[in-house]
């Protein structure tokens, strides 16, 4: 039984893509959020062997958007294949959502038999479904560039999830610096340091500095 997680902020497509699946017997809706980062928080009280095998995401949604989910959620959940379904199909956000770690990219206007068959491809034989439309698409994206022809570039940051200042200290942790060392060289105390990183810590749904950097490394966020 595959064990699935679905990640959209409209309930009536979440209702729409269960009905979908609501005839394969060997695919199970276990739970849903209503955007990336409600899925993150929700993914905190799961047992390791209670994760889901495939999360459906959508890409636009508040908060956190499905791009930046995958992102985090690829480095903390490694074993869980992160399959983008979206109304979107342009070169940009492909790119981007390969780049975070999406397995797959499929269209919500995809059928019943194109959306159950790619779940399974993905867990049974690490394929990398995706929609014909989206298919067609991926060959520019292969080649290394994005869709005005420029040298592809990573997942940015993002200015809804950390502050001009947090964005300063990550680059610290990230170069190694302690504390201390950040706090001379911002002019702050080490306690105000410590309370920063702890919002960096929750807004990127992070638990380590090993965790952190490999998340920033990933992204090119610095």
């Amino acid at each position: 039984m595959i064990s699935i997680a679905i990640v959209d902020d409209k309930q009536i497509v979440r209702t729409m893509v269960k009905e979908k699946l609501y005839k394969a017997v060997d695919l199970r809706v276990d739970f849903e959020a209503n955007d990336g980062k409600q899925f993150l928080e929700k993914m905190r009280g799961v047992e390791v062997d209670r994760l889901p095998g495939v999360v459906l995401m959508d890409i636009e949604m508040p908060d956190m958007d499905g791009i930046q989910a995958i992102a985090v959620g690829a480095i903390l959940y490694p074993q869980i294949k992160f399959i983008v379904l979206t109304v979107f199909d342009d070169n940009d956000k492909i790119f981007e959502a390969i780049r975070a770690g999406a397995s797959g990219y499929l269209l919500k206007e995809d059928s019943s038999m194109n959306l159950t068959e790619a779940i399974r491809n993905v867990v049974e034989f690490n394929a990398v479904p995706m929609s014909p439309a989206i298919a067609r698409k991926t060959l520019q994206l292969l080649k290394g560039y994005d869709s005005q022809g420029s040298v592809a570039q990573g997942v940015p940051l993002g200015g809804n999830l950390l502050s001009g200042r947090e964005a300063e200290i990550l680059k610290f942790l990230v170069e190694g610096l302690e504390y201390r060392q950040i706090g001379e060289k911002l002019f702050i105390s080490p306690a105000t340091v410590r309370t920063h990183i702890a919002h960096i810590y929750q807004k990127l749904h992070v638990n380590t500095r090993m965790q952190l950097i490999r998340l920033a490394y990933k992204n090119k966020w610095i």
